[in-house]
This record gives structure tokens, sequence and C-alpha cells, in this order.
């Protein structure tokens, strides 16, 4: 026993002599990557950078340096550790799997009390192999955990068979597959790029694949720098002025005033996210020149697994599997059979035996189901670091987007919510509609030519009550509240997204640095010309083809938008036709209700159509964008999200426009009605306006979309993913599937990544804003649902679908662009239906002109007496023919029949048009003013941000001469040279 433990002392005394003193005491690592013991104790403690933080309490699925690693690092450390290695032979081997095993339960044992102090300069989530020896003296296995258990925590199955060399990506193929030659083709360019590569045979089918692929130091650093990855910077800096340290006090100050106050509940507990720390490392683009300016600490945690997953992606688009310039890219094997997937590996599983508060996280998926997909936690803000981290900048910065638009939504739902209960209790005292409801003797026109019979006035009060609802006094106040609201939540998103930005460090990555499509090149490989920017030669795309194919474009999204009037006029063809046989239907409940029979299934049948077509624009925009070549991933996506939002908006709204401004505008009189080919007579409103079939076709679309979506993007996965898991034999050997195998029957990402996820959010904000005046539920209805959307969204990322490949992004791309569009557009047709479609123009106008109490102002409901009767015109029966006689009215401002001119318009319809005009000019210059002075006086970015950007830039410029400066010191004090060289 005392020969164990003296070997054990010299194996961690060699160890950490390997790790402090990796090349003995030679000059050589003043040439390398590693700092020597002074610049250790000089940067302690180290702080991961923004973008390489990981948890503290990971398992498994951290790495850790293996047994072989180890051993590596031994004999690298010179002659005399390899002499003690040699001398102790069989025994220090087994010493060496007794502290191996140590070490890896210390390290994947999540309810460590390792402190943060622990963690020194070996690794940004872990510690090298003596740290954990020694931790592992002092540590306790947690209580109800049992060997076993433990046995499997510890396995790592993101590793290769050697158990050192990481899984970065996934390639799966099937053996049956006739494309053999390219594969192996790819597969040995990809060797020849510097990749790893190991096949591994599927447990559950004999017929499956699985190429797990790993990408060595060499090969990250050169991609990395080709890449213009940025990496965290060796030395931090910190503020020193006294504008900061004032700043700061003020901040401690107010952190503990609020330490009095009750806690927030919808913040996340920083224990439950240890790895949220703010860190003062700066980033530069990586380059091997300089590597020692880099904070270069653990070779195999430098590069984080989005990282890398990013990189072997790269690497995957621009390999050739055959001879020729366009026979390249993973994207074509994958089109062509070759291969049936590629994906990134998930961190290991999202469930565990055990709670998360008593032994901590197994992984990043872990912890993001328990904090951020789990439903309980609905009412909690989204861990963005975290998921950023994870799935990368881009689907971070959409669930940022989708975070900020749902609090937003708050204050639109509780004015849309107060405006909706003012009308109910002022629907029984409005005057409108006290006066239908006891019109006894006031009979309508028939509203159909063959079955429609007079009826009278107050068999319409239930829905003057409903109008009353949504076209009230507080309407306008409403239109006018939501157009202001537009303009905030853009303005201050763009404060909220620079904000992200800086603490993604994101600032200084440009567009420009996204790398040409592979479909690009292989198309215009032939022609190139030196890009004016880099001075590099590229592919060029001709001006004349590429106006040509922007021509084609343009000319199908014509062709398809003219597709969704066709099949509207189709939906208005049917509202007549139903009119009529509604109208004349056996069931007296029909019968009576014939309007609204007539309106609700119009509404049903236009949203299968709206379904349906929806199937049909996605091939065709996939198709067109594909025709018009875009140069890089990002304009391809810009140039197919335009065309989606075009042919959805159109498709949705094409219906509610068509009842918003044109249903009952264009009918005609009693005795002169317009027909449709001379032969169906056109719609007219109900008596009691058009608001409320507006109303309704918003309602049952936006319902009906929205829960549909939902079961689409969450049902269907669910239900494969059972089905797969239950074609699955029950059995120990399923049970011990490896990752990636898992990962293998989980459902891909969608095609067009976050494309119809914004879609849906941004055709929901168009319903919230553009007609906002005939619903003012829709931004509570919208709340509701991006509630759930976001948890339902979280959860399908997790656990539904296969790890997307972590993409970066600055903002929400051209989704900017269309929301201003939207928001500007919502102030016009506001203004468009508050004085069409609704009564509140014309009330206004009996109000000061006609009422009682004209000349005195609108005071009070007693102000539109009489308004009803001067709302409806009087039409003669007897002009019917024979058989008819009497009197009917309708809704209209003409002449009686008795008067000189029958029929004509009179003076109140000329003057309400002119106050519809006006109010229509008013509102928009109005609104668009307000708006414009709110954008004015709100800055794109904080000033407080803009100079601590500002004041970075400045301090990273002179942090990389001081290390050059350092670095040739070094290089002349090893040497005995002078060096005479200016820093580059």
């Amino acid at each position: 026993m005392n020969k164990l433990n003296t070997l054990t002392i010299q194996w961690h005394f060699i160890v950490r002599t390997s790790i402090l003193h990796p090349l003995g005491s030679s000059c050589a690592d003043c040439q390398g990557m590693n700092m020597n013991k002074n610049e250790i104790k000089k940067e302690q403690p180290l702080k991961p950078s923004r973008s390489q933080t990981h948890p503290q309490n990971l398992s498994k699925h951290s790495s850790f340096n293996s047994p072989n690693q180890i051993q590596a690092q031994l004999f690298s450390a010179g002659p005399s550790a390899s002499h003690k290695i040699a001398e102790h032979g069989r025994k220090m081997d087994k010493v060496e799997s007794n502290l191996y095993k140590l070490s890896s339960s210390a390290f994947s044992d999540s309810c460590l009390d390792v402190g943060k102090d622990s963690y020194v300069e070996d690794s940004e989530h872990g510690t090298d192999e003596a740290q954990l020896i020694k931790a592992k003296v002092t540590i306790r296995k947690p209580e109800g955990m049992t060997k076993k258990e433990m046995k499997v925590t510890a396995t790592p199955s993101l590793f290769f068979k050697d158990g050192k060399k990481r899984i970065d990506y996934i390639l799966v193929y099937k053996k049956s597959s006739l494309q053999v030659e390219k594969r192996s083709t790819f597969e040995r360019n990809l060797r020849e790029e510097g990749l790893m590569l190991e096949r591994e045979q599927s447990i559950t089918n004999s017929d499956i694949m699985f190429v797990k692929i790993h990408c060595p130091w060499d090969t990250l650093c050169k991609y990395a720098e080709r890449m213009n990855i940025r990496m965290p910077f060796r030395k931090k800096c910190y503020y020193t002025d006294w504008k900061n340290r004032t700043l700061n006090s003020l901040y401690r100050k107010t952190i503990q005033l609020r330490s009095w106050l009750p806690k927030n509940p919808m913040q996340l507990d920083k224990e439950a996210l240890p790895d949220l720390e703010e860190t003062d490392c700066y980033t530069a683009p990586f380059s091997r020149a300089r590597m020692h300016h880099f904070t270069i600490t653990n070779k195999d945690t430098f590069f984080n697994n989005s990282t890398r997953s990013r990189i072997v992606h790269h690497v995957l688009q621009r390999t050739k599997y055959e001879d020729g310039k366009t026979k390249m890219g993973i994207n074509k094997l994958l089109n062509n059979g070759t291969y049936e997937a590629s994906f990134p590996p998930h961190e290991g599983s999202y469930q565990s035996r055990h709670p998360i508060k008593t032994h901590g996280a197994k992984n990043h998926r872990h912890l993001l189901y328990k904090r951020w997909a789990c439903w309980g936690m609905w009412y909690k803000y989204q861990p963005l670091d975290l998921i950023r981290r994870y799935f990368g900048e881009k689907i971070g910065l959409y669930f940022a987007w989708l975070g900020w638009y749902t609090g937003m939504l708050i204050p639109a739902a509780f004015v849309g919510l107060f405006v909706f209960l003012y009308g109910v209790f002022t629907m029984h005292s409005s005057q409108v509609s006290k006066e239908i409801c006891q019109a006894t003797e006031i009979l309508m026109c028939p509203m159909c030519e063959r079955s429609c019979m007079l009826q009278k006035l107050n068999e319409s009060c239930i829905y003057a009550k409903v109008t009353h609802l949504f076209d009230n006094g507080g309407t306008v106040f409403f239109a006018i509240f939501m157009a202001i609201w537009a303009t905030v939540f853009l303005e201050f998103w763009k404060r909220r997204r620079a904000v992200l930005t800086y603490d993604w460090d994101l600032i200084d990555w440009e567009e420009e640095e996204e790398n040409v499509r592979p479909q690009f090149e292989r198309k215009y490989a032939q022609v190139e010309r030196v890009n004016p920017i880099t001075g590099k030669p590229e592919p060029y795309q001709p001006f004349m083809d590429k106006l040509l194919r922007l021509m084609i474009s343009i000319l199908g999204i014509f062709l398809m938008i003219s597709l969704v009037l066709t099949t509207v006029f189709a939906v208005v063809v049917y509202r007549l036709v139903a009119m009529e046989h509604f109208a004349s239907f056996k069931w007296y409940f029909v019968k009576k209700y014939w309007q609204f029979a007539t309106s609700g299934t119009g509404v049903c049948i236009n949203f299968v159509i709206i379904m349906f077509l929806n199937v049909v624009y996605e091939k065709v925009a996939f198709f067109l964008t594909n025709l018009e070549q875009p140069r890089t991933e990002l304009e391809w996506e810009n140039s197919y999200a335009l065309k989606m939002f075009l042919f959805q908006f159109v498709n949705l709204n094409s219906s509610i426009f068509y009842i918003a401004f044109f249903l009952g505008r264009f009918s005609g009189r009693p005795g002169k009605y317009n027909k449709l080919f001379d032969r169906w007579r056109l719609e007219e409103c109900h008596p009691s306006g058009c608001l409320i079939d507006l109303c309704l076709q918003m309602s049952v679309i936006m319902v009906l979309k929205q829960t549909w979506n939902n079961f689409m993007e969450l049902g269907y996965p669910l239900f494969h993913n059972w089905w797969t898991q239950h074609k699955i034999k029950r059995n120990e050997q399923v049970l011990k599937l490896p990752q990636w195998e898992k990962d293998w029957n989980l459902q891909p990402m969608n095609l067009h990544g976050l494309i119809d996820e914004y879609l849906e959010m941004v055709l929901q904000f168009g319903f919230v804003t553009i007609f906002v005046a005939a619903f003012p539920l829709a931004p509570l209805l919208a709340l509701m649902n991006n509630i759930i959307e976001i948890r339902l969204d979280a959860y399908k990322f997790v656990t539904q679908w296969r790890r997307p490949l972590p993409a970066r992004a600055t903002n929400i791309g051209i989704w900017y662009g269309i929301l201003e569009g939207i928001g500007v557009l919502a102030v016009i047709t506001n203004a468009f239906v508050i004085a069409i479609t609704s009564d509140y123009i014309p009330r206004f106008v009996y109000a000061f002109r006609y009422g009682p109490c004209k000349g005195q102002g609108y005071s009070q409901e007693r102000c539109l007496k009489g308004y009803v009767n001067s709302s409806l015109s009087v039409f003669d029966l007897s002009e019917l023919g024979p058989g008819h006689s009497g009197y009917c009215r309708y809704r209209d401002y003409r002449a009686p029949p008795w008067s000189s001119n029958p029929y004509e318009l009179t003076l109140q319809f000329w003057h309400v048009l002119a106050a519809r005009l006006a109010f229509i000019i008013v509102f928009e210059h109005l609104v668009f003013g307000i708006k414009s002075f709110i954008a004015y006086l709100i800055p794109d970015m904080p000033k407080d941000l803009s100079d601590r950007v500002r004041r970075e830039k400045y301090l990273v410029q002179e942090m990389m001469y001081d290390a050059e400066l350092e670095h040739l010191q070094k290089q002349r004090k090893c040497h005995g040279k002078h060096y005479h060289q200016e820093w580059p």
C-alpha cells in the first residue's frame, strides 16, 4: 500500500510537471502555445470567454483527458518523465487505470463540492488529471447513486473507440446504396483535408452505417483561420476610469436595494445556470501565425462543440466526390442518395434519473431541457446565452426576438382587452344597439333573390350588440396605440439586438465574411473575377444572366399571386351560391341564420384552400430561389423568405381584404342590384354592418392556423419518433444505443431552417397590427399562442429534432425590413377599416351635423338618437312587380321614392364620404408623425454600449501589440539573438 501511495505521488508530480513544463528546461516553450509557470500565475484566475463558457458540473460529455492522452503528455515531458514511466512498468499501468477510474468518476459526478477556485488553467470547464485526482480524495459519492449508475455516467459515448477523439459530425449511409465509388472518393478526400473518420454499424438496422468524423487540432486551426472565427484573447483588461468606477458603485448600490425587494419570479436562478458568468476576455480572428496571442490552455476545449461542428460542415460542403469543379459538397451527396443524413451529435441525453437540483446537469442538453424546454418554465425568462452556445447565434437570436416580441405583446393585450371590456360594459347602453333592438316596425328589404323574405330590423339585435364589442369609442384609440406600439417594438428590438451582438461577440462579424455557396461555385466556376475587397479571384455571375433569372422569378411570383386571387374569387362565388341555398334550407336554425352559415362555411373552405396552397407555394418558392442562383447562404435565405412571405401574406389576407373593403360596396340598391355573370346577386353586409364578418374571418383563420401549425410542429415529430421507437425491439441492447444512433432516430430540422419559424410569427404580427381595429383581441390571442410557442419550439429543438448546425448571425435578416413594411401597411389599413368598414365616421358626422346635438358637439350617447333611422333609405316594393306592396328599408344614403330625384345619393352621403377621406389623411399623417418622432428619439444602440465597444477595439489593438512584443522578447531571450522587427 505504501508503494502504491508512493507511485501515486510520483505520477501526480510527473503530470503536474508535464503540464507546467511541457518541454522541460529547454527554450522551445517560447515558440509554442503553452505558457510558463510565471505566466500561469500571472493569468489566474482564468475566466472563460463569452463564446467559450461551459457548465462546471457536466458529466461524461464534457471533455477530459483519457489515459492515452495522459501517457502522451508524460512522454512529451522529456527523458526524465519517460525514464520514470519505464521504471514502474506494469505496476504503473495498474495505478494509471485506478487513477483514471477515480478521475473519471470525479469529473462525471454532478454533485462535486469543488468550488469555482478549483477550476484552473488547464480547461475552461474541466481540470487536469492531477487536479481531478486530488479532488477525488475529498469528494464523496452523491447520495442515491449506485456504482452501476456511476459507471454508466462515466462511459463516454461521444468519442471514437479509442476514447479520446471527440465525434464532431455524423454521416449516415446505407450499405445497399449503389454510390459506393462516390462515397469512398469523398471520404478519402476528407481524410486528405485532415479529418479523421471511423465507421460503425447500426445496432438496430444492419443496413445502416455511421461515419463518425473527428477534426484534429491542426485542421481546426487551419479552417478557423480561413473562416475568420473569433477566439478569446489571452489577456484581460478592466475599466479603470472614474466614470466606470462611479457606475459600478451605483450598480452595486442598486443591487443591494433590489436584494431587499421580492425576487422576480420570471428570472432564472443563477445557481441553476452556473455557466452564465460574466467575463472580460476579448476576442480576435484566429490566426496560426499569432497563436501565442490566444488563451489556449487546453486544445480539447479551446474550440467548443458548436465551433467544431461548423468547421467540419464547412469542410464537408467543399470536398469533392468526383473529378471536376462541380462535383463536390455533402448536400449533393444527400440529394443523390449517397448519404442518408448528416448532423452534429447531441451532447448526450436530455433526461436523468436524478434531480438536477441535487445532482446537477449531465450536459448542456439536459440543462436546456430542465431550465428551458419544460412546460413548467412557461413564465420564466429564456437562458439565451445557453441557447446560443448549444444551437448557435442564429437560433439564439430567433428565440431572443420571439421572447422580446412576446413580452411586448403584454401591454398590447391589456389595452386590447380593455377596449373589448369597454364594449362589453357599454353594449346595453349603446344608443345604436337600443334603436336596432327596439325597431319592431321597420322592415328590411330581402338580401337575396329567391327565398329571402322581409325581416324586421330587431332580428339583428344580437349582431348589433356583438358588433359594438369591436366597433366602439375605443377603436380609434386602440388603432393609434397599436401603430405606435409596432414602432416602439421594432426600435427597442434594435437596442436589444445591439446588446446581444456585443455579449455574443458579433459586433465585428460582417456579412462579407460569409462563404460562397457551393452551388454558386459549381455553376459559375468557369467565370471568375477579382473581388475588389479581398483581391482574390472568385466565381462571378454575369449581369445579363442574373437579370434574366430575376425576371423569370418575378414572373413566377406574379403567377402565383394571380392563383391566390383566383381562389379568392372562387370563394366569393361559393358565398353567392351558398347564400341562396342556406336562405331556403329546411332546418329553421340554418334558414334563420343563413348569413352566419354562409360566412362560417366560406371561412372554413378558405382555410383549407390556404393550407393546401401553402404546400404548393413552398415548392414553387424553393424552385424560383434556386433558379436565381444566390451567391451566399444569407442571400438565398433572404430571397426564399421574401417569396414565402409574399405568397402566404397574400394567401392569408386576400379574403380579409375583400371582406373589409369590397363586401357590400358594389352590390347596388333594391330594384337595381348588380349581379355576377348576370346570375348571382352580389353579397351585402348585414344590417348591423360588415365588421362582424371581418371579425369572424380573422378570428377563425388566426385560431385555426396557429392550432394547425402547433400540431404540425410538435405532433408530427412526436408521432414519428414514437413510431420509430415502437418499431425498435425492447431489449437491453436498445437501452444502450450510442448517442449518434439515438440522434439518427430523431426528426431532422426543417429543410429551410428558421424561415418557417420566423414566417409563422411575422404573419401573426400582421394579424395583430394590420386589422387590429376590427379585432382588438388579436394581441391577447397572439400572446397566449406565443407563450405556448416558445416552450413548444424549445421542446422540439431539444428533444424531438436532431441537433441543427450551429450558425452565426448578427440580426434576424430580411424579417426586420418585412416587419417595418407591415407596420407601415398597418397604419394605412387601420385608417381605411375605421373610415370605411366601421360605422365610426357615419356616427360622428350624424352627431355633429344631423343629430339632436347639432352644433353643440358630441358629448354622450343621446347625440346619436335617431341615427339608425337616418342611415336607412326607403324602397317602394311595388316597383318589384305585382304582388308586392309597401315599403322596406336598406343601408344607404339615398332619396326616398316620393322625392323629385328618387334613389339619388343625398347630401349626407357626400358629407360622410368627405369625412372618411379627411379622417384617412389626418389619421395617417398623425400616426406616421408620431412613429417617426419616436424612432428619432430612440437610438439604435445604447450610449454606454457604444462607448464600451469603441474602447474595447482600442484595448484589443493595444493587447495585440503587447502580446507580439512579449513574444519577440521571449524569442530573443531564448535564442540569444536580437530581433529588429516591426510588429506586423
